[in-house]
C-alpha cells in the first residue's frame, strides 16, 4: 500500500515537472503565435495564472492586430479571476478605451466598475474605492440603461450604498463615543443630509438630541440657554418623523429636562 502511494507521488511529481518545463519552454519562445495559442489553451482550462503570464508578454506585439482585442479582454478577466481586482479594473478600462466599438466594450465597462466594487474594503476602512465603484457603475447604467448587466449593476450600487451608510454612521457615532459632542452633532447632521433613506436615520436623529443635551450641560452658562433650545427643536423634529420610536421615552426625558432648564433660566433672568 505504501509503495503504491510512493509511486503515485512520483508520477505526480514527474507530471508537474513536465508541465512546468513545457510552460517555461513556451514562455521563452520567440514566436508570439505559439504563446497566443498556448495562452488561450490555458485560459480555456481556467489556468489563469499561466494564461495571464503569456498574455502579458504578447500584448505589446498584438496591439493593433486582430488578436489584440481578445488578448486584452482575456488578460483583464485572468486578473479578475485571480482576484487582482485593481489590476483587472485597469485592464478592463484599457480595453473599452482602446476597443470602444467592440461587442465586448459594454461588458468591459461593467467589469471595470465591478472590479472596483470587488476591491472595496470592509466598512470600517477607507471607502474611496467604494465611492469610485458606485460612480463607475452609475455611469455604466447611464450609458447602457437596457444592459443585460443592469440588475447586477443595481445590486452593486445598492450594496455599496449600504456600506457607505454604515461607514458614515460609524464615523459620526465615533465622535459621540469620544464625547466630542459638538463634532458629533455636525457629523450626524451630515449623515442625515447625505443618507435620507438610511436604516440608521432614526438613531442618528435621536443621537443629535442626546449630543445637543450633553453639549449644553458642558457649556458655559451664557451658551446653555441656546443649546437647550436646540434640544427642544430637535426633539420636535424627531417626534414628527418618528412618533412611535423606541427612543421616544428617553428623548422625552431630555426634552422635559431642557424645558425645565429653559424656564428656570428665564425666571432667573427676569
Amino acid at each position: 500500500m505504501r509503495s503504491v502511494s510512493i509511486y503515485l507521488y512520483v508520477v505526480l511529481f514527474l507530471f508537474v515537472g513536465i508541465s512546468c518545463s513545457k510552460f517555461r519552454k513556451i514562455e521563452k519562445s520567440q514566436d508570439w503565435r505559439v504563446k497566443y495559442d498556448a495562452a488561450l489553451n490555458y485560459y480555456n482550462k481556467k489556468d489563469f495564472y499561466k494564461a495571464s503570464v503569456l498574455f502579458e508578454q504578447i500584448i505589446p506585439i498584438v496591439r493593433g492586430l486582430p488578436e489584440g482585442e481578445k488578448v486584452q479582454f482575456s488578460l483583464a478577466n485572468c486578473q479578475f479571476q485571480q482576484k487582482l481586482f485593481l489590476l483587472a479594473s485597469e485592464q478592463f478600462r484599457t480595453f473599452y478605451e482602446t476597443y470602444g466599438r467592440s461587442s465586448l466594450a459594454e461588458e468591459a465597462r461593467f467589469m471595470y466598475a465591478y472590479s472596483l466594487y470587488e476591491s472595496s474594503p470592509n466598512p470600517n476602512l477607507d471607502q474611496t474605492s467604494s465611492i469610485d465603484a458606485m460612480s463607475a457603475m452609475q455611469q455604466f447604467l447611464n450609458r447602457y440603461p437596457n444592459s443585460a448587466f443592469r440588475e447586477r449593476a443595481i445590486e452593486v450600487i445598492l450594496s455599496t450604498q449600504v456600506k457607505l451608510e454604515k461607514k458614515g454612521f460609524e464615523n459620526a457615532y465615533q465622535y459621540y463615543k469620544m464625547r466630542s459632542y459638538k463634532a458629533s452633532i455636525v457629523a450626524l447632521g451630515n449623515f442625515i443630509d447625505n443618507f435620507p433613506d438610511s436604516e440608521y436615520l432614526e438613531r442618528a436623529y435621536y443621537l443629535v438630541i442626546v449630543s445637543e443635551y450633553k453639549l449644553a450641560e458642558q457649556s458655559i452658562f451664557t451658551k446653555q440657554l441656546d443649546r437647550y433650545k436646540e434640544v427642544v427643536e430637535h426633539y420636535k423634529e424627531f417626534v414628527d418623523k418618528y412618533p412611535g420610536s423606541t427612543f421616544l421615552s428617553d428623548a422625552e426625558k431630555l426634552y422635559a429636562s431642557s424645558l425645565e432648564k429653559i424656564n428656570k433660566s428665564k425666571f432667573n433672568n427676569s
